[in-house]
């Protein structure tokens, strides 16, 4: 389960955040999730709420956003909206597409004390 991983990097910017700004607790961490991100959001949450447990951000709320996946289309020229990584393109129905949004994870916002 790389989403375990996943929240224990975001423990250490949330760490690294405290010590540049100046904050002492996170009650709400806001993420930006793409469809390409290969990130399973339920194992995300658990993961959160364990990798959380006794750290400044114990019992903070963790909202996910959804980010739209889009795609170049090789065949028209255009960037597609995506809902499935092998769909194929909505405009001239070609196959030949390259992710360029919705792939990552990122934070968005924090709400800190």
């Amino acid at each position: 389960m790389h989403e375990m991983a996943l929240c224990e990097s975001l423990l250490d910017s949330l760490k690294d955040a405290a010590r540049t700004h100046g904050f002492a607790k996170v009650t709400k961490v806001r993420l930006v999730v793409g469809p390409f991100a290969g990130v399973e959001v339920e194992a995300l949450r658990f993961g959160f709420d364990v990798v959380m447990r006794g750290s400044l951000a114990e019992a903070a709320q963790l909202d996910i956003l959804d980010e739209p996946g889009t795609a170049w289309c090789f065949d028209c020229s255009d960037t597609v909206a995506l809902a499935d990584r092998l769909s194929p393109c909505p405009r001239c129905g070609g196959e030949r597409l390259r992710p360029n949004g919705g792939t990552d994870m990122r934070i968005k916002d924090l709400e800190v004390v």
